[in-house]
């Protein structure tokens, strides 16, 4: 009790954030690198800039519903181009990466007071979360853990083969549709955690790194929530003993363990048996 009285309540409210939001977007990017999503991810990330502008504009001191729902709309135009159109689907997320990034900075130039904001959202603000984030995070990691565990076995069929998935009964249309909408707000809210540069970061590098130890689905997910959870735990703390950035440094804790990983699985999981 006396360690944790020494701490600034700001410091953990980070550290409170950061271990729920790390394996909550761990778990989903479990099945984003599985689908080959991690371009979509990261357009829904920069996507966020111009609601972001557009809330600032609207006179919203916290942009963070009108950033939710224009990651929504950035999410839905990729799913309507790719079915009424011929583009290709990498053509359409750079289309609309590049097309909302432009439209945010221009906003957010034209709010004069609004300039240092810029940085903020691109690098991330973990240490100015306040009490109502918090609960924010554990209410949308239980209500999205839940929901994922639940749908779990059905996922998986639809990351092996969407066809199969259609045969066996699923209904996939609409768990694609379900996916991408979770996806987006995990996305969009974690944004305040590690920037819109870095969040991409926190959906792809723990499930590559459990998918290096990992030798089924079931590993990898439980190996993707303790990086995820690693990773958001130790960043926030070598934040605070080093101080350096904290979106940066849960980054390079969760690349640090992918390093392991890696090593591990060459050195040890790959080695080839001796005859007997």
């Amino acid at each position: 009790m006396s360690i944790l009285a020494d701490i600034e309540p700001f410091m953990l409210r980070a550290f409170a954030v950061a271990v729920v939001m790390g394996p909550l977007c761990a778990l989903l990017g479990v099945f984003v690198t599985a689908r080959r999503m991690a371009f979509f991810s990261d357009t829904i990330a920069h996507g966020a800039l111009a609601g972001i502008g557009l809330g600032f504009l609207l006179g919203f001191e916290d942009p963070t519903w009108p950033m939710v729902l224009f990651s929504l709309l950035v999410a839905a135009a990729i799913l309507w181009l790719k079915e009424h159109t011929d583009l290709l689907t990498d053509t359409i997320m750079a289309l609309l990466l590049s097309g909302s990034v432009a439209f945010g900075i221009i906003v957010l130039s034209l709010l004069k007071n609004r300039r240092g904001e810029l940085h903020r959202y691109l690098f991330g603000d973990i240490l100015s979360v306040g009490p109502d984030d918090v609960w924010l995070a554990v209410v949308l990691c239980g209500a999205i853990g839940v929901w994922l565990f639940t749908k779990l076995s059905p996922l998986a069929l639809l990351t092996a083969s969407e066809d199969l998935a259609h045969v066996c009964g699923v209904r996939t249309r609409w768990l694609n549709y379900a996916f991408v909408l979770v996806l987006t707000v995990v996305v969009s809210l974690s944004i305040r955690l590690l920037g819109i540069i870095l969040v991409t970061s926190l959906v792809v590098i723990p499930p590559a790194a459990a998918r290096n130890l990992a030798r089924n689905l079931r590993q990898q997910v439980i190996l993707s929530l303790i990086i995820g959870l690693f990773g958001g735990a130790a960043g926030t703390v070598a934040s605070y003993h080093w101080d350096i950035p904290c979106g940066p440094a849960i980054v390079m804790a969760c690349i640090a363990v992918f390093i392991g990983s890696l090593l591990a699985s060459k050195l040890w999981l790959n080695r080839p048996t001796k005859a007997a």
